[in-house]
């Protein structure tokens, strides 16, 4: 790769470390299983080494991060995820045959998974270090070189990162990439093999215009308003336990969080109270509990009081759970939003949960069709019709049923968005295919029937052309 000339540091390093793995990617073999499974025992081995470390580097980047949530959405779930594609890559990578068609018998067809070359992760601060490692992990399961761009919104651990990655790899194999907003453009910018990125849409759409210039395939991770819909035979209680805790995660700080309750009408004040009496279950305080997440930042914080504002200023009522302060926000439900507000108009990103009463099932699913496609959908309903009509009529890029967010920690399944929640898919084998190319290859025989497809077209010839279209 011809590198740009007078190129500012530190970016002079970025393209020269981008230049030396495809150099390489395209001068070496594909990595062998037993180079694959060794990268993937060395993330986990430098992971589970500084576990202790990135966890109070998250909660230093946050003002405070429930230790319980950084062990076991960032820590477990990236160890679950390596280990899973320890496990399997073997199989993954095996040759897979096809089947051929009769009158091309009897040549063989087959697909051979294949590696890109360099794939750029672009990750997100919310969890910064699951969303880094774990593409991370199925990037380097497929055999491909990474370079990683970490949030600079969380310093401390995208510098540990930055440490730990440096110690268990070579730049050749695995390079990350700390700084700011420029320094993500011109990271977007590198004509990759594959770029994955997770964060907001906005950004999203940045990301895909400036890989769009050298046509690098993208996935993108995005988000937006991930609706809750309770079903008229759902179990009002039940919903309003496993929505609270799903809304409170992360202090609601995650792309998958439920944005928003869909609620019969006549079981609104019930869900309500239920709701209430879950949070005041799970977190009894607030600014003093040490289970509960601080917003990430001052502006984003007030940036949820303004909105949460708006909607009292609209006529909506406002159930707030607790006492904010220390850069923790109570949870708060918003009960009967206008459809005008930045709560019902905006991705909210942080504990509060608009409750929305609706007149019959075929409203709510026109309520939710009438939006974006969401990057999740979270449906409670103990009658099956009533959850297949749902899952039949709508568009998401998950949902879980009678739960949330479970779609997401099942790493055997794709997580990924539709339409303005992203593009593309990862975990699990989804993973490996997406930072793989499928490359197909059809095995000729010597004994084949090309001669009946050659020039001059005789009598006998045309006669088979006849017959061919008849059989294909």
């Amino acid at each position: 790769m011809q590198l740009a000339q007078n190129i500012p540091a530190p970016f002079a390093d970025l393209e020269q470390a981008f230049a030396s793995q495809r150099e390489l990617s395209r001068a070496e073999p594909p990595a062998s299983l037993t180079v694959r499974r060794d990268r993937l025992k060395r993330l986990l081995d430098a992971l589970e080494a500084q576990a202790d470390a990135l966890v109070a580097a998250m909660s230093a980047d946050f003002g405070h991060r429930a230790a319980h949530e950084s062990e076991t959405y960032d820590i477990s779930g990236s160890i679950s995820d390596i280990r899973h594609d320890l496990r399997h890559v073997g199989r993954w990578m095996r040759r897979r045959r096809y089947p051929v068609r009769g009158y091309m018998w009897p040549g063989r067809a087959a697909v051979l998974p294949t590696p890109l070359g360099v794939v750029g992760v672009l990750s997100p601060w919310n969890f910064p270090v699951y969303l880094a490692l774990s593409p991370l992990s199925a990037a380097l399961a497929a055999g491909n070189r990474v370079l990683l761009k970490p949030s600079e919104h969380t310093p401390r651990t995208s510098d540990l990162l930055a440490e730990l990655l440096g110690r268990a790899f070579a730049p050749e194999e695995v390079s990350v990439f700390t700084g700011g907003a420029e320094l993500a453009e011109r990271f977007a910018s590198l004509p990759f093999d594959h770029l994955l990125f997770t964060g907001s849409t906005g950004v999203g759409r940045k990301v895909a215009a400036a890989a769009a210039k050298n046509l690098t395939p993208v996935t993108l991770e995005l988000g937006g308003k991930s609706p809750l819909l309770v079903t008229p035979s759902a179990d009002p209680d039940d919903a309003a336990a496993r929505c609270m805790f799903g809304k409170l995660a992360n202090a609601g700080q995650i792309c998958v969080s439920p944005d928003y309750a869909l609620v019969p009408r006549a079981r609104l004040s019930e869900f309500v109270e239920r709701a209430s009496a879950h949070v005041q279950r799970l977190y009894p305080s607030i600014v003093d509990n040490p289970d509960y997440s601080a917003v990430a930042g001052a502006d984003r914080l007030a940036r949820l009081e303004a909105m949460i504002a708006e909607a009292e200023q609209k006529g909506a009522r406002v159930v707030r759970l607790g006492a904010s302060g220390s850069g923790k926000l109570a949870p708060t439900l918003v009960v009967e939003p206008t459809d005008d507000t930045r709560l019902m108009q905006e991705e909210i990103f942080g504990p509060i949960l608009p409750v929305v009463a609706y007149d019959s099932l075929d409203d709510a699913i026109s309520f939710i069709n009438a939006r974006p496609r969401p990057l999740a959908l979270y449906l409670f309903a103990r009658d099956s019709h009533e959850r297949d009509r749902v899952l039949e009529r709508t568009v998401s890029g998950g949902v879980t049923v009678n739960d949330v967010i479970y779609h997401v920690g099942c790493n055997t399944l794709p997580f990924g968005g539709v339409g303005a929640s992203g593009m593309g898919a990862y975990h699990g084998e989804a993973g490996f295919a997406t930072f793989s190319h499928m490359k197909p290859v059809f095995y000729q025989t010597r004994l084949n029937g090309r001669a009946l497809f050659e020039t001059p077209r005789t009598p006998f010839r045309q006669a088979f052309g006849r017959f061919f279209r008849r059989i294909v």
